[in-house]
């Protein structure tokens, strides 16, 4: 059975966490396990590629993506198995969200839950600088190899 995971963010954090996800299963040979994803819980960004500097910071670590921003949809919290969010408003509104849902299969998580130095919050690094990024970038490494350790 198809595992499948969800990231949600923005233009900037998600698509970092989903190209770093995607890279770790392909490099243990486990992309046949896995269907990965990331979604905005706003519309603002549909249909819009990562953010520029985000692009740059998955080059600069042998990562590409070719990721279009979407919303979440109702299906996606009965067919992902995982929504892994990235802060506490995005937790709030998922949860929101996922309580209109019937049948509702996926787990709602932080992905900072999984976090071996214990950052819980993944910051949004928009208004930030190239550095900022550079932390999103590992924060998500640290945290989706923890989580794939854990053979979900």
């Amino acid at each position: 059975k198809l595992k499948s995971l969800v990231f949600i963010g923005n233009i900037c954090r998600s698509p970092i966490a989903e190209a770093v996800f995607r890279k770790l299963v392909t490099d243990e040979k486990l992309e046949h396990k896995w269907r990965t994803d990331s979604a905005a819980v706003s519309d603002w960004n549909v249909g819009r590629s990562p953010d520029s500097r985000a692009l740059s910071c998955l080059r600069n670590h042998g990562i590409e993506t070719a990721h279009k921003a979407r919303q979440i949809t109702k299906e996606d919290f009965q067919t992902f198995d995982h929504i892994l969010c990235m802060d506490e408003s995005n937790l709030r509104d998922l949860n929101r969200k996922s309580n209109q849902v019937k049948d509702c299969k996926a787990k709602i998580e932080l992905l900072g839950t999984y976090d071996p130095q214990k950052q819980l919050i993944i910051e949004d690094p928009y208004y930030g600088n190239e550095k900022d990024f550079e932390t999103v970038y590992e924060q998500c490494l640290r945290c989706c190899k923890a989580f794939l350790e854990k053979d979900h």
